[in-house]
């Protein structure tokens, strides 16, 4: 069953979902036996299409809410800081991108189910009002030149 959200959070919810995408369109491509080449060109264009922006938000407009010394905004600041590495990394690729979609899905799965339901607990209005004229969402706008997952 979905999980509700705030409408503050509802774009990063998306984003998530998206970034779970990601994890089964590499699972998808060894299994259908992609070149791990192909895979990580697509995975480093998400990377740096949209993870890093939406990490960039998380860590400037949300994980403040709670406070960064809280444990949840400094296990997720954590897990951003792995995955950039292992994104970064470019040997041992078919290794590499399995656990990239491990720890990609774990990390969504974390800040869904935990951390974003703690920001919402601590949302003031004026938070709220904020958040709504600042952040612009943007329409998602998948990589096809290569749909290796099809």
């Amino acid at each position: 069953m979905p999980i509700k959200r705030t409408d503050f959070l509802k774009p990063l919810s998306r984003d998530h979902h998206h970034g779970l995408l990601l994890c089964w369109k590499i699972r998808v491509g060894f299994k259908k036996h992609i070149d791990p080449q192909r895979i990580k060109k697509y995975a480093n264009w998400f990377f740096e299409t949209h993870l890093t922006p939406h990490f960039e938000t998380e860590e400037k407009n949300f994980f403040p809410i709670l406070g960064n010394e809280n444990s949840l905004v400094v296990k997720a600041k954590a897990e951003h800081q792995y995955l950039r590495k292992l994104f970064a990394k470019s040997e041992n690729l078919e290794a590499n991108l399995n656990l990239i979609a491990d720890e990609l899905n774990n990390h969504i799965r974390f800040e869904e189910r935990e951390l974003f339901p703690a920001i919402e607990e601590k949302l003031t209005n004026d938070q709220l009002n904020e958040f709504a004229t600042a952040h612009k969402e943007e329409r998602f706008m998948d990589n096809l030149s290569d749909s290796f997952w099809l």
